[in-house]
């Protein structure tokens, strides 16, 4: 169901009954842009990750809210999903309201248009909203506005205008003329019959002259109101005729018509506040950005720790569920090989999953056709494919009944939202200490603009496979995938002529770090001709079907020099047996290329196949099982 600022009055009371009723909640979100700030990275910290949202992406604007109440029925065994679809649009109330300034993305937008956003149903129809500090502080303007009046009595009132406009004006010589004509044509109204009297149009400084005027020559015997001619193209006063009783009503009809006006004006606030105050599961899809967007829009700004923004989340949305994580972990991650909404359900519609009977009443879009990035087409297959997961965990035990919110089934996955291409951090935890993991085999390397990923595969090649996770043209952290080499590989590079390699935890990034100048890379590896660290030659572009930079060459040769020195000061020098590394080096080509061919390309953290001993367990395991 679309909703709009024309039928948001009507709706508001559907969408009360379907929160009420719902069994849990799904949302989404769709933003004019993502990021702004520094570069998103494999090795960001929960604390550095928000830190980058925070500063990053809070400006853009909320163009689409998603939301899908889904409620179970037990005489019928199924689901009903009744989804809503609300364009945003932060239009301001008056002069005195908050007038939002925004940013947007060109990729981000023209992605959304490719998908079929209506971006004039956004601005020209898109629903208001206030925070609650915003929404506060205009109540307080209008009390003290109207406390001001009814101490001082005006006979007038002008929507346009602030208790300042009654305050006396000197008249220009070059007005006097006009200011008379009215002024002549308003006691001529009030010796008529006619009720009221509409005046030219005019400027605002015009009419603020006029209503200064009034007040002094015509106090008590006209009320004057400023109205808004067609399509808001030029604003005119219309005079009536007044006594003190019909001031006291007008000025009060008045007060209250500001107060609904208010009201409208605070718009979608409304609709997150009933989702906080219901207290309901609420689910969403890669929800992190989702969460900061509805918190700082709707309710109160970021704060700076992310220990305060988890208090503030356990207040105002107690229970969250994000997919994507769930089916990123223990059972899903060995039947899901991408975690993308569209791949995920596609992959749960096959076996062995089993898809819940879903319905949807008759006011609502049965989606028989994919409508894909449209928010509330999002958010009804988030909880598609929240049902599908959940009933697959209740296969587990000796049961007939569905798992629903509240299920010992779903703890591991509650209250944990999804950390984009993090290494080894999967999730940050809102009711709990993050997961703080050894980083000792991560190093941060800062060499010339010049240099490629190549260069840097070159660089580690003695050591084994790494991962790659740009900062900038001029630096990266790179990850050991044999992170027993750590030691060594430190040993050999940190004294670098043309580079400088530091470990992780001697390192703190810049907090000055601008945006983002090189893509940010997914996991790249590249195996060594053997996984014993020892000297090895320097390849040239024959050898590696690959360019190698000059640069590259010098530092290779670097590292093997001081090798033989060390080597030869601590007693002997390593022999290497060059026929048996010739035939180790065909077997490791050919085992390169098969491992490019299966590596994983998806959006989320993807797993080394060439060692994946060695790096571990990506994700803890519920213990639910």
């Amino acid at each position: 169901m679309e909703v709009t600022r024309h039928n948001f009055k009507q709706v508001i009371e559907v969408v009360t009954k379907a929160v009420e009723e719902a069994s849990f909640l799904c949302v989404d979100g769709e933003f004019t842009g993502l990021n702004n700030g520094p570069a998103l990275h494999g090795f960001d910290t929960p604390q550095e990750r928000y830190d980058k949202l925070r500063k990053g992406s809070m400006d853009f604007l909320f163009v689409q809210f998603g939301l899908c109440a889904f409620k179970y029925e037990n005489e019928e065994s199924r689901f009903v999903a009744r989804p809503f679809n609300f364009y945003i649009f932060p239009r301001p109330l008056n002069r005195s309201a908050p007038d939002c300034r925004f940013l947007c993305q060109a990729s981000s937008l023209h992605f959304l248009a490719s998908q079929g956003m209506d971006f004039n149903k956004v601005f020209r129809d898109g629903i208001p909203y206030l925070s609650p500090v915003d929404e506060q502080q205009m109540r307080d303007t209008l009390d003290q506005k109207h406390a001001t009046q009814q101490l001082n009595s005006p006979p007038f009132s002008g929507t346009s205008h602030t208790p300042d406009s009654t305050r006396t004006i000197q008249v220009p010589a070059e007005h006097q003329a006009f200011i008379q004509q009215t002024l002549t044509r308003i006691q001529s109204f009030l010796d008529s019959e006619e009720e009221t009297l509409q005046l030219e149009p005019c400027n605002a400084y015009l009419r603020k002259l006029i209503y200064s005027t009034v007040k002094n020559k015509l106090s008590t015997s006209v009320y004057l109101e400023t109205k808004a001619g067609e399509q808001n193209q030029h604003y005119y006063i219309e005079a009536s005729k007044a006594n003190d009783e019909l001031l006291k009503k007008r000025a009060e009809e008045k007060r209250q018509q500001e107060l609904v006006e208010l009201d409208d004006a605070v718009g979608m606030s409304k609709i997150i506040r009933l989702i906080s105050q219901s207290g309901k599961l609420v689910v969403g899809h890669n929800m992190l950005l989702d969460v900061l967007h509805l918190l700082h829009k709707f309710s109160y700004p970021l704060p700076q720790e992310l220990d305060e923004f988890k208090s503030l989340m356990n207040c105002l949305f107690p229970r969250l569920l994000d997919t994507k994580l769930m089916a990123s972990m223990h059972p899903f991650k060995e039947l899901v090989s991408n975690t993308t909404l569209g791949d995920l359900e596609a992959a749960l519609g096959k076996e062995p999953f089993k898809v819940p009977a879903i319905v949807f009443p008759e006011d609502f879009p049965s989606y028989e056709s994919a409508r894909e990035h449209q928010a509330g087409y999002d958010a009804y297959i988030t909880g598609r494919c929240f049902t599908i997961m959940a009933q697959y965990l209740g296969s587990f035990k000796p049961q007939s009944k569905p798992v629903l919110p509240g299920s010992a089934l779903l703890g591991p996955f509650v209250n944990k939202l999804y950390l984009m291409r993090v290494q080894d951090i999967p999730y940050i935890n809102l009711t709990g200490e993050d997961l703080k993991p050894n980083r000792d085999h991560v190093f941060h390397v800062m060499f010339p603009k010049e240099w490629k990923s190549n260069d840097l595969y070159q660089l580690f090649r003695p050591f084994g496979p790494i991962y790659i996770a740009w900062i900038d043209d001029t630096s990266a952290f790179v990850a050991l995938t044999k992170k027993d080499q750590s030691d060594l590989a430190f040993k050999m590079l940190c004294e670098g002529v043309s580079y400088r390699v530091r470990r992780y935890r001697d390192h703190e990034e810049p907090q000055s770090a601008h945006g983002r100048k090189r893509p940010l890379s997914f996991p790249e590896s590249f195996l060594p001709w053997n996984g014993e660290g020892k000297r090895m030659k320097v390849m040239t572009s024959a050898d590696m079907g690959r360019r190698v930079s000059p640069v590259t060459q010098r530092c290779i040769t670097t590292i093997v020099e001081e090798a033989e020195e060390k080597a030869k000061e601590e007693g002997g020098e390593e022999q290497l047996d060059g026929d048996d590394e010739e035939e180790d080096e065909d077997d490791a080509d050919a085992e390169l290329e098969e491992d490019i061919l299966k590596q994983e390309t998806s959006e989320e953290i993807m797993e080394q196949k060439t060692d994946a001993s060695a790096q571990g367990q990506l994700f803890e395991e519920p213990e639910a099982w």
